[in-house]
């Protein structure tokens, strides 16, 4: 049984709330789940301390017991110092789209060809 680490929605609309549990990784996003390990309230501030909350003791059993946490989860463990994530770099991810970046050379050949008949 593969085990993730995960986020499970709860809060009403517009006012989400996150609990972090331990789930089977095949069982829906909301759905059934082993052990409740934390929380996360997006809707407080950064700086507060109360907006995410871990269970460190059972999160380092069930890491070396092999369960795989999410991104976002990865990233709040990280902070804890709980697990190591690396930075991601996608350099593809900063260029414009093949559509910005035919207007951007159709306007440099504009530019180009009115500095030419300028001259």
């Amino acid at each position: 049984m593969a085990l993730k680490i995960r986020l499970a929605r709860g809060g009403s609309k517009k006012r989400p709330y996150y609990h972090i549990v331990l789930a089977d990784a095949r069982s829906p996003r909301d759905g059934r789940f082993l052990e409740n390990l934390g929380s996360w309230n997006p809707m407080l501030a950064k700086e507060n301390d109360a907006r995410v909350t871990l269970n460190n003791d059972r999160i380092k059993h069930w890491l070396e017991q092999g369960a795989q946490p999410t991104d976002r989860v990865l990233r709040f463990l990280n902070e804890a110092g709980l697990a190591k994530r690396d930075a991601k770099n996608n350099p593809e991810k900063a260029k414009p789209g093949k559509k910005a970046q035919e207007r951007a050379a159709e306007k440099a050949q504009k530019a180009a060809d009115a500095a030419a008949s300028a001259e």
